[in-house]
């Protein structure tokens, strides 16, 4: 016979077990919640982390719990711009193999630096006698039995650099304006023939004028005063068409702004010494082609032609 308080008391059982798991399951999901909120809420107050590599950047966000900026690279420093108003500044040497592609054009002094002075490389178009007056139409080179003037056998190849020295057979002619034109034609029509080379214009080299006068009697009035004069042109014309000058009058010049004495047989032509020394001066004065036109070079400007130079006496010096 069945105990019915038995059954009873099993129900009761069985029903408190339910409830506390309920109750159980409830509080669970109710801790669950809690610490969900708890996530969330701890999320919002934190800034969005940065994805890879990315940093925020405080510009023009106007909140303090940005990050700090990245600091970019700082830029190149530039360098400075070529003072075309200043001579070519002293710098390391190079060796010869700079003047492998150097054109040298210039009168009778060139063509002893090229014989004299070790250079050993590069090309000499010289002419003796020849004036800055006659440069753009005197014949004075022949090739393969033609006949050119400098500049236009200047146009046969091509070269880095041009190396100018003319003026000495000048100095007794005081056409000091049309000497300055005539320097800034001829640099237009070298840079035409050879536009992506640097043109450096030499400073003319003082003269002996004591040695002059024992050899000839000075009979072509050449003088350092007036050598000074057209320096200061030849300055000025590199100035304004923006090529290189080398003063290398400063480089030779005495106490009493003179050729010292015994550098030169008869005051103006230079003895071997002489030459090894202006050598040593343009391999220690070479600009950059970068350095001086970092934009591209000045374009070429037409060139008007000259007035015929109708000078008898050119002042030139013999040999």
């Amino acid at each position: 016979m069945s105990n019915p308080y038995r059954g009873k008391r099993a129900i009761e059982r069985g029903g408190r077990r339910t409830v506390l798991v309920f109750c159980g399951l409830l509080l669970l999901v109710l801790a669950a919640a809690a610490l969900g909120h708890y996530i969330q809420s701890r999320r919002a107050a934190q800034p969005s982390a940065p994805v890879g590599n990315f940093q925020p950047s405080q510009a023009g966000s106007g909140s303090a719990q940005d990050t700090d900026p990245v600091q970019a690279d700082p830029p190149p420093p530039k360098l400075p711009r070529y003072d075309f108003t200043q001579p070519a500044p002293e710098r390391a040497a190079v060796d010869n193999s700079y003047f492998d592609d150097a054109a040298f054009v210039g009168d009778s002094r060139t063509d002893g630096f090229m014989l004299y002075s070790g250079v050993g490389t590069g090309k000499g178009f010289t002419s003796n006698g020849l004036s800055i007056f006659k440069l753009a139409e005197k014949k004075a080179l022949t090739i393969d039995g033609k006949d050119y003037t400098l500049l236009e056998a200047l146009e046969l190849g091509q070269y880095g650099k041009v190396y100018l020295c003319l003026g000495v057979n000048e100095l007794g002619i005081y056409k000091d304006d049309a000497f300055y034109e005539s320097y800034c034609q001829a640099i237009e029509l070298i840079r035409q023939a050879q536009p992506n080379a640097i043109i450096y214009i030499q400073g003319l080299i003082p003269v002996n004028e004591g040695e002059i006068v024992n050899y000839n009697g000075n009979k072509y009035k050449l003088s350092n005063e007036h050598l000074r004069v057209y320096n200061d042109l030849m300055r000025r014309a590199a100035e304004e068409k923006q090529v290189v000058y080398l003063d290398l009058y400063a480089a030779f010049a005495d106490e009493n702004g003179e050729l010292p004495q015994g550098s030169s047989r008869d005051g103006v032509h230079l003895g071997k010494e002489s030459c090894i020394r202006w050598l040593e001066y343009l391999k220690t004065h070479t600009v950059e082609y970068d350095d001086l036109y970092p934009n591209g070079p000045p374009k070429a400007e037409p060139v008007q032609p000259a007035e015929p130079d109708n000078t008898t006496a050119d002042g030139s010096v013999p040999g």
